[in-house]
């Protein structure tokens, strides 16, 4: 269990947002395999956009089935026996990964950091080419992937199919944030706030069905609203901006989809509703309230600035509807009353759980999904495990004769 070190009386204070990068300039396009940049072997590019205002930024080489198998190639030649990667000791190799850390830091750089031609490559393509060709090689030996659960079902089933290859999903989310009367409002509601518009809800762990006690039920929404309103929209790369765009014109588009949905079937759109600006693919921060169970956007992983609020009466009724979802991966918890906290803590079926606090994550904190969330760990303990093999060396040893 990690505690929160913020002072549980005050709301979180969000740290200040980076200086957006200046003169941004395109350098790298094309595939990077055996430290060497390449053409696609097809000769097929695909187009970049900038989602704030639709423009094309340029083309980058688009891998498949024939670019995998070369970048395969070059990670088994990198991980052979008396390679230099193979005898390079574990210090070594965290020397390697903290300067690497701190170049991306400075400029997303592999070659400049010392690492032998082969342990990195990177192919940039379609799920349904180089995704599935990674999937499906019988040379690749572990798949980690992170995205949908229906893609995530896919590459479990290719790897069923090739040489069973072990297969670590982060998938899907729909994860309840339950406030209780008794809970700090001011704090609730700020990470109640984050926890969903963070990213502009593009978030695995958004915790975008919140549960709100009945006695505060009014207030929580109130102020919920107000917090929604102060958003600035615009360009992420000016300063002051706190949201942009969504990723592309299908998420765009999918979004405001189930947001029509949610005030059809009933909710109460509280504010925003639809899109923002001329350009771009911006969506209002929205606030629903008077949401059922039953409605798309208290089912479906809307991934977007979408907050749906609900009401609940009792502990019971609210752990059975907490845990009434395919998904699995985060949740959170907001009262003053310990006992209240670890039984849910305890209840819900879930990879995380935060009490009074939100997207709270450390390197050392394992973190994956329940049920269609995916299986497998990321970070601490847990996650490297994925990533190892257990090996019984028996050796027989010659007995002294007395």
């Amino acid at each position: 269990m990690k505690k929160q070190g913020s002072d549980s009386k005050s709301a979180p204070v969000l740290p200040a947002l980076p200086e957006p990068l200046k003169d941004l300039k395109i350098k790298y396009t094309k595939i990077f395999i055996n430290n060497e940049w390449h053409d696609s072997v097809s000769g097929k590019k695909f187009e970049v956009f900038n989602p704030a205002n639709e423009e094309k930024i340029c083309e980058v080489e688009e891998g498949d089935k024939a670019d995998v198998d070369k970048a395969v190639k070059a990670a088994r030649r990198a991980f052979e026996l008396g390679s230099p990667w193979r005898t390079m000791d574990a210090s070594e190799r965290g020397r390697l990964l903290n300067k690497l850390a701190d170049l991306v830091e400075r400029d997303r750089l592999i070659l400049a950091a010392g690492f032998p031609p082969g342990v990195v490559n990177i192919v940039p393509g379609f799920g349904p080419t180089a995704g599935a060709a990674i999937s499906h090689h019988m040379d690749v030996d572990k798949v980690a992937f992170t995205g949908s659960t229906e893609v995530g079902k896919l590459i479990k089933e290719a790897a069923g199919k090739s040489n069973l290859k072990r297969v670590t999903l982060e998938l899907g989310g729909k994860s309840p944030n339950i406030i209780f009367a008794d809970a700090d409002l001011d704090a609730a509601v700020e990470f109640a706030h984050i926890g969903l518009f963070y990213h502009q809800g593009q978030c695995c762990i958004a915790g975008s069905r919140i549960f709100v006690e009945e006695p505060i039920y009014d207030e929580f929404v109130h102020r919920s609203i107000e917090r929604a309103k102060k958003y600035t929209l615009g360009n992420p790369l000016l300063p002051g901006v706190q949201q942009g765009p969504q990723i592309d014109k299908e998420q765009f588009q999918k979004i405001l989809e189930l947001i029509e949905s949610g005030k059809k079937e009933g909710a109460k759109l509280e504010c925003g509703g639809g899109p923002w600006g001329d350009k771009g693919y911006f969506i209002q921060p929205t606030v629903f309230s008077n949401v059922t169970d039953d409605m798309r956007i208290a089912k479906e992983e809307i991934f977007g600035p979408v907050q749906q609020i609900m009401k609940f009466k009792t502990i019971d009724e609210v752990i059975k509807r907490a845990n009434n979802t395919t998904y699995g991966l985060a949740a959170a918890v907001f009262t003053k009353d310990i006992d209240k906290a670890l039984t849910f803590a305890a209840a819900l079926q879930a990879g995380t759980v935060w009490v009074n606090c939100y997207s709270a994550m450390s390197a050392q904190c394992p973190f994956g999904g329940f049920k269609m969330s995916g299986n497998g760990r990321e970070m601490g303990e847990y996650g490297l495990h994925e990533y190892t093999e257990v090996k019984t060396v028996t050796i027989k040893i010659p007995q002294k004769n007395s």
